[in-house]
């Protein structure tokens, strides 16, 4: 499947060859170790080492709107997306939606089942590889009709994104076309817990450009 990006104001049409979730990315212990605690409330156990990267149907990544998932123990994460093709680097703004009561069995099983919602724009890694740890991620999620802030911070609280390039083997994974990756998340304000709707924002504050991206989650039923 075709995903149609805009880069630089130019069209960028890319078929991906694979996909990539970074997981226990956080550079500092503590935030891990909170983001473990907040997930180990929920049942998923704690991750055999930090980082992981799980690998994914490439066609989970998507720009669509509106996303279908079983039940209603989902969840979004705002997360940098990282795109190689043709070999430029490219950063992007994308969502690791997540069955949270799947991931209590397998994490790796609970990022199959969910697409992954992306915004269509990307920026050039050369323009801002030189302040890649200013930039700023932040996500909202509707409750009882308003927008909560959901998540906050900036790519300096994620593992350097060349050294998760370098830890998932994404620039060989090149080679047989486009890969994209998700490199990772913060921490949710008030805990992680499923929204109907979720808005996420990436924002260069040297330039002031803002990369957003909002979609609706249809809850399908569960049938046993």
């Amino acid at each position: 499947m075709t995903l149609d990006f805009r880069a630089g104001g130019a069209a960028l049409s890319l078929d991906l060859a694979h996909l990539i979730v970074a997981g226990w990315t956080g550079r500092d212990a503590d935030a891990i170790a909170h983001h473990i605690e907040e997930l180990a409330a929920l049942g998923v156990p704690a991750p055999s080492a930090t980082p992981l990267y799980y690998r994914v149907s490439a066609p989970l990544l998507t720009m669509a709107t509106r996303i279908e998932v079983v039940g209603t123990a989902s969840s979004g994460e705002v997360e940098p997306l990282l795109v190689i093709s043709d070999g430029k680097r490219y950063l992007g703004l994308a969502s690791d939606h997540t069955d949270r009561a799947l991931e209590t069995y397998s994490v790796a099983m609970s990022k199959q089942v969910c697409a992954k919602p992306c915004a269509a724009e990307l920026w050039d890694w050369d323009e801002i590889a030189d302040r890649i740890e200013e930039i700023e991620l932040q996500s909202w999620i509707e409750e009882d009709g308003d927008w909560t802030l959901y998540q906050s911070g900036t790519l300096a609280a994620i593992r350097p994104l060349a050294d998760l390039m370098t830890g998932s083997r994404a620039e060989a994974l090149a080679q047989d076309g486009p890969v994209a990756m998700l490199c990772g998340t913060f921490g949710a304000k008030g805990g992680v817990r499923p929204a109907a709707r979720f808005r996420m924002e990436m924002r260069d504050p040297a330039t002031g450009r803002v990369i957003r991206h909002e979609y609706d989650t249809v809850t399908l039923p569960e049938v046993a």
